[in-house]
């Protein structure tokens, strides 16, 4: 066990938490991932407040998961939508992984709500982990979890500007 050893304030965990672990700042990606851009359809798709909304793609643009890109309606003003970055895409994963955790463990048996299939061929498509010699693993007994030497892998903290608001 590498409990003692490990140096928390590098924890690649918690710093994404910084940035993805509230409930809406999930669900805006998952809407993101299905395709919403625009605010009112966000805010239309998950109820939530307009402050709250504002401040989760507030927080995802800073960080550069999503970003603001203008568009022009006919006949209304400019409006901004919102487009996931490469650094956004590769969240994916970690929606899948949360899919597929509720429909298993939450779900009636029959799958969730959702069906996620590959477009090219129409399989099925499920989350893997996989090690660089593409053996695929079972779960967390299958790996083991080694210290870096310090001075490598260091996680920057996320800095966030006090909002005007504390909604969450």
């Amino acid at each position: 066990m590498i409990t003692n050893e490990m140096d928390r304030s590098r924890c690649s965990v918690a710093g994404t938490l910084a940035v993805v672990g509230e409930k809406w700042s999930l669900l805006v990606l998952r809407e993101a991932f299905l395709g919403v851009r625009r605010f009112a359809d966000f805010q239309r798709n998950l109820e939530v407040s307009r402050a709250v909304l504002t401040d989760r793609l507030a927080t995802f643009v800073e960080q550069g998961v999503l970003t603001r890109v203008p568009y022009h309606a006919d006949g209304q003003r400019e409006r901004h939508e919102y487009r996931l970055t490469t650094k956004g895409l590769d969240l994916y994963p970690t929606v899948v992984a949360l899919m597929e955790w509720g429909d298993r463990y939450l779900g009636d048996g029959q799958g969730g709500p959702i069906a996620l299939q590959h477009r090219d061929c129409g399989a099925p498509v499920r989350l893997a982990l996989v090690c660089d010699d593409d053996h695929r693993l079972d779960g967390a007994y299958d790996v083991e979890a080694t210290v870096r030497p310090r001075g490598t892998g260091r996680y920057r903290a996320i800095e966030k500007a006090p909002s005007s608001h504390t909604h969450r």
